[in-house]
């Protein structure tokens, strides 16, 4: 079990993370044409915005606020707010977060399976990340009944110590999640396989993010005489 544990959770992230950048880089070397969101609101509008932006605001949350509050090293904020606040905290707002990108996650899953035209133009892997990025924030949402359970903070501070153990390259990592429940290593693992299928799908337009059209020289644009 030690050995299952260590294998899943301090050997499969560093293979995940590699084969991300590397994989990523490597699509974008040999194969720009196919780096695109392949957007299908041209094919069908119907309930598109609505599920498109329900998605994409929930899912900025959820990742943002993932990304600060489990690579934030504990001494920082400790002067300020305790972990239980802060675990309250979260479980406010990436359950509203979660709520929005599940409900736009499902109507955009739901759109591409049932709509013929867009079904028609939509490739596997467009289904299959769609559908996995869905049962991951269904994960993500389910760890909230035990996280509710312990407001003390113990379980988050332990993910934390997880998470920063990997990026920055700690040793045991895997030891921080011998003792945590079920739910939350099926949503660490689902995450960690997203991230491993992520250069071979269309996320990877989230690395383009036109960032700089922000500041970019005004375009004179003129009128035909």
């Amino acid at each position: 079990m030690n050995y299952l544990n260590e294998l899943l959770f301090g050997l499969y992230p560093y293979v995940a993370g590699t084969i991300f950048l590397a994989g990523a880089l490597l699509r974008f070397d040999h194969g720009q044409y196919t780096w695109k969101t392949g957007s299908s609101q041209m094919l069908s509008k119907r309930q598109m915005r609505l599920a498109s932006n329900l998605f994409h605001v929930g899912i900025l949350v959820i990742f943002f606020g993932h990304l600060v509050g489990l690579l934030t090293p504990h001494w920082v904020y400790a002067p300020f707010i305790s972990a239980g606040s802060k675990q309250i905290i979260a479980i406010v707002v990436g359950g509203i977060a979660g709520l929005m990108c599940l409900t736009g996650g499902a109507m955009l899953l739901h759109r591409r399976l049932t709509n013929p035209r867009v079904r028609a133009t939509s490739s596997r892997a467009d289904i299959v990340i769609l559908a996995l990025l869905v049962a991951q924030v269904s994960l993500g949402l389910l760890t909230i009944i035990p996280a509710m359970g312990h407001l003390d903070g113990g379980a988050m501070l332990e993910l934390a110590e997880w998470a920063q153990s990997i990026v920055f390259f700690k040793g045991g990592a895997a030891e921080h999640l011998a003792d945590i429940g079920l739910v939350y290593k099926l949503h660490i693992l689902l995450g960690l396989t997203i991230v491993l299928v992520f250069p071979f799908t269309r996320l990877v337009h989230v690395w383009s993010a036109p960032l700089g059209y922000v500041g970019r020289r005004y375009q004179i644009v003129r009128r035909k005489a």
